[in-house]
């Protein structure tokens, strides 16, 4: 049944209604009346609480006007889901339920549990199931650690057992970056769903801008494989989880996350004839049912919440009880039997943190026992003597006489640990026959008597090592006299020593004095004298205190006199420095005022030139007026044309007209004479009906279709051509381009590749699906003005001649598609550059606000360039549009295009034009 009527629920579909709401779709009829069967519903009220839902006016507290308002196609296919989930979730809660209701008990104290998680999940299209999924496995895989390692560490650093430390990967920060308060994406993608008008590209853009600088979060560009790289940064995003990085598409995130069933929907299916569909929605109604909630409104419930609310329950459920875990680890990516790949499961093991554990297993101590369990559990079989020891100097005696090797236990605080395994072997030593036991008895006695000799022999040691102490002190004691009378010994020459050191501190200070004076440009001599008695005066005074007992008062009159003729010095030299840097800033200021004298001469040349190029767009405005009108009498010229090959159209099909019927005039004849022929029991003849269907081009010969003229232009320009291409491969295309130097041949293979190109992106253009949203090689302007005008295509060689492989440069305004709705009022506009070699594009780019720019050159990038010549593009006849080569070239090296153009040169990927010649120029 929730089969049937899921597929029911997915056939239904809805259609946009010219009042602003939506319909029933013709052939979703059955699947509605099918429906509306199995939930027990009227079929025209379940259409109704599809395509609208009620509302109730309040005015003043109390209930108004009932009105129904009605849905959007999207609200209606939300509206359906809902339901259909709604209807799926109860059902499946009421199975579940009535499962339970078979088991025998009611409550239990103990229990074994069995539970299998869905694994790691990873596809090339992730969505919202894959990020709750891993969002699961991410809290079981923290559960794990805490379990295994954090806890067991934790108990070994308790009981002090020494065991080197295993460090393993914390995911509490990918966990916090889902599931924290307010910043976390669930709780982000529940406050999206709140607001009036959410939208996946908000929700995502929110994410990123919250956690810009998050170790866990990053943009899909970033990603290692090409098919993510594609993904808008608003489109996705992606998150390092314990196994790995995963890149998730976030279109659909806010619609997945809602389960909501607006209130005309639930009332409907409560009010259910089928007694079974009702019951089963009125427990959950009584219980959901909000007071505040508005007939009609469609409340918001969270999956994501829900499901962490239900992760969370089951971790609360997991950490009361004791955990045994079970690892599963896929051998190979083809499914196949036998068959083993190392590197997989090493990778597999590393990510799940099993290298750790195995780490903490191989130096850990998994079986333990309280020293109190060992000793109930086996003093029954020791005699009275032994049981009366302490638990732990029991259990220490016991090994000790067991001969166990000490590496395979561990004596911790509380408990005895033991290596994997070694528990058994004791306990069976222990178990074993009484013969065996009056053994072990014998082997704890005379443990205990060599242990007790043992604490007799360290005391002994004890003993002498007080007698060195005491010794020792003695030595100590000498010491201390020692170093009070170098005390006594320091104090009477301190102020000798200090006194000293200052002297040497000022010497020093005279080094300094040496570089001002080197400095100096004038009076060099003079400073070099003075600076020569102070250092001799402070040698005296060294030479004084070493030879003579002097107070600290006297040390320091003479050194404050030394200070002081230093200071002197120091004002002296700073002084004349000062004198010397005034004349060097004299000098700057003449130095300036002949920069300033400079500046003014380059700003006059730099007014030249902008006159130049002034006069250069007045002569570029003046050639596009002049080519305007040339383009005028061509029009007319051609509509001329296009006149009398109508009129003599018109004549023909005239005469044509007259041929039909004179042959219409004969059938009828033909017909006449056959019915008379068959009254009078004759037949005509086969000659006779030959003669007659002769007789139809006695008066003229038979019409001929005339082509039209777009066809007839197409014939006489390929009848002109001297090669034909269209057989040729693109690479030949290419190669005949970058090699040939013929120029009609080069011309005409020119034409041939843009020929193809407009074909190409014409046939894409019909081709493509209706809500896709292309990228446009050039703004719509030059796109429609060349459907709107189309060119008569003049021969290559002579559109070569005419052109003269002129550089011409444009820039007009550019808009895409997608970002009109982002700018309604097109503030932010960006700019589409061109540069034409000849009649043909050569470079190309697009810049745009709050974006990186677009560059493209001939040849690399044809696929995405404007495929039109420059006739047909219309931007000669533009104002304003055509700019001078100076602009192009500074925008496009400010843009990085030299070393695009360079990398593209390098790779031969870019067909030779004047800008690949200028550069390979400069290059050499």
């Amino acid at each position: 049944v929730i089969t049937k009527l899921s597929l029911a629920f997915v056939v239904t579909s809805f259609l946009t209604c010219s009042l602003g709401g939506c319909i029933l779709k013709n052939k979703s009829s059955q699947s509605l009346e099918y429906c509306a069967e199995l939930l027990g519903l009227d079929q025209d009220d379940l259409r109704v609480s599809l395509t609208t839902r009620v509302m109730l006016t309040t005015a003043g507290g109390t209930k108004g006007t009932v009105i129904k308002v009605p849905l959007k196609v999207e609200q209606a296919n939300n509206a359906r889901d809902a339901l259909a989930k709604t209807v799926y979730s109860h059902l499946f809660d009421h199975v579940v339920n009535r499962v339970n209701q078979c088991f025998p008990f009611e409550t239990s104290s103990f229990f074994i549990g069995v539970l299998d998680i869905a694994g790691f999940e990873y596809f090339e299209h992730n969505s919202f199931e894959q990020f709750c999924i891993n969002y699961c496995n991410e809290k079981l895989q923290q559960f794990f650690n805490e379990r295994i390692l954090k806890e067991e560490q934790e108990l070994y650093q308790k009981e002090d057992l020494g065991v080197n430390e295993v460090h393993y990967v914390d995911n509490q920060d990918c966990i916090d970056l889902i599931e924290a308060k307010l910043v976390g994406v669930l709780d982000i993608l529940d406050e999206e769903n709140r607001l009036p008008q959410p939208s996946d590209q908000h929700f995502t853009s929110v994410v990123h801008q919250k956690h810009k600088e998050h170790f866990r979060l990053s943009i899909p560009r970033k990603s290692k494989l090409t098919v993510h790289r594609n993904i808008r940064d608003d489109e996705g995003f992606i998150i390092r989880h314990f196994a790995g990085a995963v890149c998730y598409e976030t279109t659909q995130f806010v619609e997945k996350n809602n389960d909501a069933l607006h209130m005309s929907l639930e009332s409907l299916i409560c009010e259910s004839k089928d007694k079974f569909v009702r019951e089963l929605f009125e427990s959950t109604t009584n219980n959901n049912k909000d007071p505040k909630q508005k007939a009609g409104k469609l409340s918001f419930i969270s999956v994501g919440n829900k499901f962490k609310t239900q992760l969370n329950f089951l971790l609360e459920k997991l950490r009361s009880t004791g955990s045994s875990f079970i690892r599963c680890i896929k051998p190979n990516l083809k499914m196949t039997s036998h068959h083993f790949e190392g590197g997989q499961i090493l990778s597999q093991l590393q990510c799940s943190g099993m290298v750790s554990v195995l780490d903490l297993m191989q130096g850990g101590f998994p079986s333990r026992a309280s020293f109190h369990e060992l000793y109930n559990m086996y003093k029954k079989y020791m005699p009275a003597k032994l049981a009366r020891l302490d638990p732990r100097l029991f259990c220490k005696a016991l090994f000790k006489a067991l001969g166990l090797n000490e590496n395979d236990y561990k004596f911790g605080l509380t408990k005895v640990f033991f290596r994997p395994g070694k528990f058994a072997e004791f306990d069976q030593i222990m178990k074993s026959d009484p013969d065996h036991l009056a053994e072990l008895v014998k082997r704890v006695n005379h443990w205990l008597i060599c242990s007790r000799w043992k604490k007799v022999q360290w005391c002994s040691l004890s003993v002498i090592k007080l007698k060195n102490k005491i010794k020792y002190r003695a030595s100590a004691c000498i010491k201390i006299q020692k170093t009070i009378r170098m005390w006594l010994c320091k104090r009477k020459h301190k102020p000798r020593i200090n006194g000293l050191i200052k002297v040497r501190t000022l010497k020093k200070r005279l080094d300094k004095f040496n570089e001002v004076v080197s400095a100096l440009k004038e009076g060099k001599p003079e400073m070099s004298k003075q600076i020569r008695d102070l250092e001799l005066s402070i040698d005296a005074l060294m030479v004084k205190i070493k030879a003579t007992v002097m107070t600290r008062e006297q040390i320091q009159k003479e050194y404050d006199a030394l200070v002081k003729s230093s200071e002197q010095l120091l004002s002296e030299l700073q002084k004349k420095k000062q004198q010397e840097e005034e004349a060097e800033r004299l000098r700057r200021i003449q130095e300036e005022m002949e920069r300033e004298r400079k500046r003014r001469e380059e700003e006059e040349q730099r007014r030249r030139k902008e006159e130049e190029e002034r006069r250069l767009k007045s002569e570029i405005e003046a050639k596009r007026k002049q080519e305007e009108e040339e383009r005028k009498k061509r029009e007319e010229e051609e509509k001329r044309i296009q006149a009398d090959i109508e009129a003599q159209l018109a004549r023909e099909r005239e005469e044509e007209t007259q041929q039909q019927a004179v042959l219409e005039q004969e059938r009828r004849d033909r017909e006449l004479a056959m019915r008379i022929a068959q009254s009078e029991a004759e037949l005509i003849s086969d000659e006779a009906q030959l003669d007659l269907g002769l007789r139809r081009y006695v008066n003229g010969t038979r019409p001929q279709m005339t082509a039209g003229p777009a066809v007839q232009a197409t014939k006489a320009a390929a009848g002109t051509k001297k090669h034909d291409l269209s057989k040729w491969k693109y690479a030949e295309l290419r190669d005949t381009i970058n090699t040939s130097c013929d120029i009609e041949l080069l011309a005409a293979c020119r034409e041939e590749f843009h020929r193809r190109l407009k074909v190409y992106h014409a046939w894409k253009s019909k081709n493509k699906k209706r809500n896709t949203e292309t990228e446009q090689r050039a703004p719509k302007s030059v796109t429609d003005y060349a459907q709107q005008n189309p060119t008569a295509q003049l021969p290559a060689r002579q559109q070569e001649i005419e052109i003269n492989r002129q550089q011409r440069y444009f820039r007009i305004p550019f808009i895409r598609p997608a970002d009109q709705y982002k700018d309604p009022q097109n503030k932010k506009k960006g700019w589409w550059y061109a540069h034409f070699d000849g009649p043909w594009i050569a470079r190309q780019m697009e810049l745009h606000p709050d974006k990186p720019p677009i560059l493209l050159v001939a040849g690399k990038d044809d696929m995405e360039m404007c495929e039109l010549n420059l006739e047909e593009t219309g931007l000669t006849r533009k104002r304003g549009a055509e700019i001078l080569p100076r602009q192009f070239e500074e925008i496009w090296e400010r843009c990085g295009g030299i070393q695009y153009l360079q990398n593209a040169i390098k790779s031969r990927q870019a067909r030779p034009t004047y800008a690949t010649a200028m550069l390979q120029s400069l290059l050499k």
